[in-house]
């Protein structure tokens, strides 16, 4: 099984908004698959939100109504993208032979 330091930080939020991590040796689990799927689809949201922000700010007609939105919307893509460099970052950390 996987190292206690190993465990790979999930895509997603367990009750109360708790970590959920995943403990296992095969990266082409069920589970593994599933979080790169999720992983793959929260990254596709975040870059379409970067472009509707571009022309949302670009727009001189948008409301602050929009503008809120687009602000939770984009806070919401960050916490995702956050967690997926987290979770990669510790798998980066944990498959490197070789540490400093």
């Amino acid at each position: 099984m996987t190292a206690p330091n190993e465990l790979r930080l999930l895509p997603w939020s367990g009750p109360e908004g708790k970590p959920c991590y995943l403990n296992t040796d095969d990266t082409a689990g069920y589970m593994s698959r599933l979080a790169d799927n999720i992983e793959a689809m929260q990254l596709g949201t975040a870059a379409e939100l970067l472009e509707q922000a571009s022309e949302t700010l670009d727009d001189e007609n948008t409301g602050p109504e929009d503008l809120r939105r687009l602000a939770k919307d984009l806070t919401g893509a960050l916490r995702d993208v956050h967690r997926v460099a987290t979770s990669r970052g510790h798998l980066l950390a944990a498959s490197d032979p070789h540490p400093s």
